[in-house]
């Protein structure tokens, strides 16, 4: 029985195949559709210069890192915006061996900076008195080789 269902099969799939064999012969040229126009030439990556992404100034990089720290984004920041990321790890940094900190014991080097940024004296740092806390940008070596 499995061989007669085998053989029915078979035929069945040559008689299918012959068809659209029959079917698929070419068609006269009056029947097709007409050529598409010829397209205009593509200009090649030769005649045009490389693209070169521009490269970050240090006054947009300044910008980024003031916002960063400027929490309620008013212009400007105060010290409790600029201390408040540092206060997580402040328990690693105690001066005096006593076992605790005091918060102040901890942020004495950012205080420091603050007080030094903040050339008039009002409590909040202006973009400009904040650039004057940038850290100093390392050059990576270009080649070790």
């Amino acid at each position: 029985m499995t061989r007669f269902l085998a053989g029915a099969l078979a035929s069945f799939l040559m008689l299918t195949g012959a068809f659209l064999l029959w079917q698929g012969r070419a068609q006269d040229p009056q029947d097709l559709p007409p050529a598409p126009p010829p397209q205009a030439a593509v200009p090649s990556m030769v005649d045009q210069q490389p693209l070169v992404a521009p490269e970050a100034t240090p006054k947009s990089r300044e910008q980024k890192r003031f916002d960063r720290a400027d929490k309620d984004n008013d212009g400007k920041i105060v010290m409790t915006e600029l201390l408040q990321p540092r206060r997580k790890s402040y328990a690693k940094l105690d001066t005096n061996g006593d076992g605790r900190l005091s918060f102040e014991e901890w942020a004495h080097t950012t205080v420091d900076k603050f007080r030094k940024a903040d050339g008039d004296r009002n409590g909040a740092l202006t973009a400009a008195e904040y650039a004057t806390t940038a850290p100093k940008r390392r050059t990576k070596p270009k080649c070790g080789c």
